[in-house]
């Protein structure tokens, strides 16, 4: 007799199997596009390699362009104004470009050697093949400073940017902005190092919640609904690491109930994270709750040989100030971050002051 297949174990085989799928298509999709990474900056080798050696000009490339399309019809990718990119992408990087495991049996053996490079190009180097050659183009027209073009390609690879959301990035000076945010935390002082230093590295200052598409007021409780109807997005701007338990997370203790909005796990911190969500500005009370629910989560939830539970207040806005203050007395790690909808801020001052007069009616009411 066979056994009901509509069961829990099935859905979970059916989960498994559409996720080696996946997995599968995706690593088909890297191989190809680091080959054909590899294949470019190869290219532009061997041109820059024989112009000087010759002292061609660059009046060979359009030749190139042309033989290489009558030899090869079906050839794409080898126009004249690709060709010069290529030519730009080897110059951009000198050294042998270091291809991600398992590819880096491709790569050339040719001498050349990149330890003599500054480290943000070295680092590049080791990142340029994992993302696409339209993203390598933007970076290498828009963004002329090393260590930025550096942590856009990373940000590239965590959170799986097109080239539009890359483009975005890049004219909003990201990098810019979040070079120069001050850290609202108090790992250092909660944390044993490296961990401090890690934390610091997962958690950021400032999230962009543009994904949820709101373009009104919206209550605290209709944010996070939102926020777990796209939690695939939502760990994606987190960061790598993160993995979703749930959404008013129950906690009782001594006959009291309480409720952690959203609760995650990070594998590289080996810590629960909570994190509560905030329409308005920061406030000091936030922290002390957010305090409870640490020592609450490390009682109740914490395993064995995990580390202490880490808090994220995520608010519209924050002055550090407020937080160094609210922060200095609290000895477990509580960082305070803030979250943009990609609105012009004029637009979402007027909407936390909206929902916070909205509250306040409320409450008058009750």
């Amino acid at each position: 007799m066979s056994k009901d297949i509509e069961t829990v174990e099935y859905q979970s085989l059916l989960v498994d199997i559409k996720t080696a799928i996946q997995k599968a298509r995706l690593n088909a999709v890297l191989a190809i596009n680091t080959q054909m990474i590899l294949l470019y900056w190869q290219t532009g080798k061997m041109i820059a390699e024989r112009q000087q050696q010759e002292g061609w000009s660059a009046k060979v490339i359009p030749r190139l362009a042309v033989d290489l399309k009558n030899e090869f019809t079906d050839l794409k990718g080898f126009s004249e104004r690709n060709l010069g990119r290529m030519l730009a992408f080897y110059r951009e990087y000198p050294g042998t470009i270091i291809l991600p495991q398992p590819m880096a049996k491709l790569q050339s053996t040719d001498s050349e050697s990149h330890t003599n490079l500054p480290q943000a190009v070295a680092n590049l180097q080791q990142v340029v093949a994992k993302i696409p050659w339209g993203h390598n183009i933007l970076l290498i027209e828009k963004v002329k400073d090393k260590n930025a073009r550096l942590w856009y390609a990373q940000q590239t690879i965590e959170k799986n940017w097109s080239r539009d959301l890359l483009l975005n990035a890049i004219k909003m000076d990201t990098y810019g902005r979040a070079k120069n945010q001050l850290k609202a935390n108090n790992f250092s002082a909660t944390l044993p190092e490296p961990g401090a230093a890690y934390a610091n590295e997962v958690f950021k200052s400032s999230y962009n919640l543009g994904f949820l598409g709101i373009t009104e007021p919206v209550k605290e409780m209709e944010l996070e609904n939102r926020l777990i109807a796209k939690i695939r997005a939502f760990i994606l701007e987190l960061g790598k690491g993160f993995s979703f338990i749930g959404n008013q997370y129950r906690l009782e203790y001594n006959g009291k109930e309480y409720f952690v909005d959203m609760l995650f796990f990070h594998r590289g911190l080996q810590s629960l994270v909570a994190i509560e969500l905030k329409i308005g500005s920061f406030k000091a009370e936030y922290a002390g709750k957010m305090n409870l629910y640490l020592s609450l989560l490390n009682k109740l939830e914490k395993g064995e040989n995990e580390n202490p539970s880490v808090g994220i207040i995520l608010c519209a806005d924050k002055d550090h100030l407020d937080v160094e203050i609210a922060l200095q007395d609290i000895n477990k790690p509580i960082g305070v971050a803030e979250y943009q909808l990609l609105l012009p801020k004029e637009e979402l001052q007027t909407l936390v002051l909206n929902e916070i007069n909205t509250t306040e009616e409320e409450n008058e009411q009750e």
